[in-house]
C-alpha cells in the first residue's frame, strides 16, 4: 500500500488538530477535509493541498480512513456510513453519545474486518505508557482532571469531556470494570455536570478516586497510583512519570547467617525515589501514527471500540449515580427548611 489515503470530518478544535498532524506524518495522505460550513473547510484545506467537502457522499470512494470529529452525537451516523462503506476509521472520544451505539460501532467494524479505534488521548501519552510498563497489582487511583473553564464541548457533562479520558486508563490499567460506583457531581456554569466527584470499587480490591473540573482556576492532569511496596505517579501535562518504593537489602553490615534485629530490618529496608524514562512526544501524532499503522498492518489498535464503549458505560453509570446524589441532596434540603 501507498500512502494511506485520509480526510477528516469536523474542523473544529480537535478537527484542525488532526489535520496539523495527519499533513505531517509521512504514512498519510491527506485528500479531503469535511464540515458542514464548507467555507471553513476550504479554507484549512487550501492550507494543507486538500479537497474541501460539506458532506461525506462526495468522497467514499477516494479514501482509505478517516477521523471523525464532529459533535459525539452525530459520532454513530458518520462512522456508521463510513464503516459500510469499507473505510477504517478513528472517532474522537466519546466514541459515541451512549454505550449501546458504541457496542454497535464496534460490532459493526468487528464484523467487517475494519479498523476502528477511538481518540481516548491519553493512552498515547509517554508518561502514562511508561507508568503502564510499571504496574504489577495496582490497588488504589487518587486522580485530578481540572481545567479553566471555556464555552468548549459544553454539550456534554465533565464526565463525558473530560474524566472519560482517566476512566479508560483505569480500566485499562484494572482489566476489569468496577463492582460499586458512588458520585456527585453539581453544574455551576453550564447546564450540565461540571465538576465531578467518582468512587470506583473493583472485585480485586482496587479503588479509583477521580475528580473532574471545568470551572478550576488552573489546568491540573495528575494520576497517582499505589500498588505494593510503590507510589507511582504521573504529571499528564509535563509528560513525566515518578516511582517512589521500599527498596530492601540497603545497607546492612551484619553477616547473613546472623538473625537481624528489627532496628537492622528498618535500616535495610529504605525509600527510593526514580523518575521513569519517558521520551516525550505529542500524543496526538503517537495516536495518529498508531492508527495508520493499524491500518497497513490490518492489527487490532491499541484501543478499539470495545474498550471505548465500556470506558462509556461507566460513565453513563456515573451520570445515573450523580442524579440520585442530587435528588438526595436535594430532599435533605427540602425537609431541613
Amino acid at each position: 500500500m501507498s500512502r494511506i489515503r485520509t480526510a477528516v470530518i469536523g474542523v473544529g478544535a480537535f478537527g484542525r488538530n488532526h489535520v496539523r498532524v495527519l499533513s505531517q506524518l509521512a504514512d498519510a495522505e491527506l485528500i479531503a477535509i469535511v464540515d458542514t460550513d464548507l467555507q471553513k473547510a476550504q479554507q484549512l484545506a487550501a492550507t494543507h493541498g486538500a479537497s474541501a467537502f460539506a458532506t461525506i457522499e462526495e468522497l467514499l470512494d477516494r479514501i482509505d480512513a478517516a477521523v471523525v470529529a464532529t459533535p459525539t452525537m452525530t459520532h454513530e451516523a458518520i462512522a456508521t456510513r463510513l464503516l459500510e462503506s469499507g473505510i477504517d476509521v478513528l472517532v474522537e472520544k466519546p466514541i459515541a453519545d451512549s454505550s449501546a451505539a458504541g457496542e454497535r460501532l464496534a460490532t459493526l467494524a468487528k464484523d467487517r474486518g475494519l479498523i476502528l479505534q477511538v481518540g481516548h488521548l491519553e493512552r498515547f501519552n509517554p508518561a502514562v505508557m511508561a507508568l503502564e510498563k510499571a504496574l504489577t497489582v495496582p490497588l488504589f487511583f487518587e486522580i485530578h482532571r481540572l481545567s479553566v473553564f471555556t464555552p468548549r464541548s459544553l454539550d456534554i457533562d465533565v464526565v463525558l469531556d473530560l474524566m472519560i479520558h482517566d476512566l479508560d486508563i483505569v480500566l485499562s490499567f484494572t482489566r476489569e470494570l468496577p463492582e460499586e460506583t458512588r458520585a456527585a457531581g453539581i453544574s455551576v456554569l453550564s447546564p450540565r455536570i461540571d465538576i465531578a466527584n467518582v468512587r470506583l470499587s473493583f472485585a480485586s480490591g482496587c479503588v479509583a478516586n477521580l475528580t473532574a473540573s471545568r470551572i478550576s482556576t488552573e489546568k491540573i492532569r495528575k494520576l497517582r497510583l499505589f500498588q505494593p511496596g510503590e507510589y507511582l505517579s504521573v504529571d499528564y501535562e509535563r509528560q513525566d512519570a515518578s516511582r517512589l518504593a521500599i527498596r530492601r537489602g540497603v545497607g546492612r553490615q551484619s553477616s547473613p547467617a546472623i538473625r537481624p534485629s528489627m532496628t537492622e530490618i528498618a535500616f535495610e529496608s529504605q525509600i527510593g525515589f526514580e523518575s521513569l524514562p519517558v521520551e516525550k512526544q505529542e500524543p496526538l501524532h503517537l495516536e495518529l501514527a498508531s492508527f495508520l499503522t493499524a491500518v497497513r498492518e490490518r492489527a487490532e489498535p491499541r484501543l478499539d471500540g470495545f474498550q471505548a464503549a465500556n470506558a462509556l458505560r461507566v460513565a453513563e453509570n456515573i451520570l445515573v449515580k450523580i442524579e440520585e446524589h442530587a435528588h438526595l441532596v436535594s430532599e435533605t434540603i427540602r425537609r431541613r427548611t
